[in-house]
């Protein structure tokens, strides 16, 4: 067989060519053409307020019904795995967080889906900060008269977690590595549980995202001594930043980040990313997403893909050094 009939051959198989380039690029000039899914966990919690905010621009732009699927359980893996086994097409989104995708891994023998392969990072959606705050009864006001009120009392102080796994419970593990504290973790079924939990005085403190404590803390019910991340934050501006209170390098924080199935066109995915990015740029969004006690963090693919990495090593090695177990 001539060689010019042999390519002719593997090119109309696809095993020399394969597919159009222009294929993936006309499938994002058409998307979306019918109703897109965003999966998120249980109704009320942050995500999916998070999730609500998202769906509502995106219907807005895209003039195609972006609708809120509610999978609570299991911290949102339940969810998240329903979405690492959906077609690749754009159509079912997720957002995931720490509980889904930097932490599970390291918790469970047997988990559904791999946080890196199968999924695509979109964007960063938004950021809330996670406030070390003490039941008022504490003797201290401050991060280092805490510190040495703790470590002067070695496991004879407790702090309250929304769940083992959850950035409430990696926070508290975070202190206690960085501090030499020896805070004895208390799990409950929830950060409203958490929190009432530390303002009854059932627990000594609890690491809470401003969302769920600013509130409580304005009225006087409890005391915020430092919010775990570089600077203040604006949604609390009243709280110092964990390097004013000292402890420059403790830091955490609740984050939400928008995920699409792996294998999903890029084309698509650069869609998705662009709209996301634009609608949380609006100062509007700005404006609403504090209001809840949140700020918008809109990234590119890449930037989010490099910091969810990030987030792996960094809590992977909390969750070791702790030794936390899952099921």
């Amino acid at each position: 067989m001539r060689l010019n009939t042999i390519v002719t051959a593997l090119a109309a198989i696809g095993i020399f060519c394969g597919p159009a380039p222009s294929a993936a690029a006309d499938a994002a000039d058409g998307y979306p053409n019918r109703p897109v899914r965003l999966i998120t966990g249980s109704p009320g919690s942050t995500s999916d307020i998070v999730a609500r905010f998202v769906a509502q621009k995106l219907t807005e732009r895209w003039s195609r019904s972006v609708v809120v699927d509610n999978r609570p359980g299991a911290g949102g893996i339940i969810g998240t795995e329903i979405v690492a086994k959906s077609a690749p097409d754009g159509y079912t989104l997720n957002i995931g967080h720490i509980g889904t995708h930097a932490a599970p891994q390291f918790l469970f023998k047997t988990l559904g889906y791999d946080p890196i392969k199968d999924f695509a990072p979109v964007s960063l959606l938004t950021n809330s900060g996670i406030a070390l705050t003490v039941n008022a009864s504490v003797p201290v006001s401050t991060m280092k008269e805490f510190v040495a009120y703790a470590k002067a009392r070695p496991g004879g102080l407790n702090y309250a977690s929304a769940g083992g796994g959850t950035s409430s419970q990696l926070s508290g593990e975070l202190f206690n590595q960085m501090t030499g504290a020896k805070l004895v973790h208390i799990p409950y079924k929830g950060a409203g549980f958490a929190l009432t939990a530390v303002i009854t005085g059932e627990t000594h403190a609890a690491f809470l995202s401003t969302t769920t404590a600013s509130g409580q803390v304005k009225a006087g019910k409890l005391k915020a001594l430092a919010v775990m991340s570089p600077k203040r934050f604006a949604a609390a501006p009243d709280i110092p930043s964990i390097t004013e209170a000292g402890f420059p390098g403790m830091e955490s924080s609740v984050w939400f980040g928008l995920f699409a199935p792996a294998g999903t066109a890029k084309p698509i995915v650069d869609k998705i990313n662009r709209d996301v990015v634009a609608s949380l740029k609006m100062p509007e969004a700005r404006d609403a997403l504090l209001a809840q006690g949140a700020e918008p963090m809109p990234t590119t693919p890449q930037e989010f893909d490099a910091f969810l990495k990030a987030e792996i090593r960094k809590w992977g090695k909390v969750i070791r050094e702790a030794g936390i177990k899952g099921s």
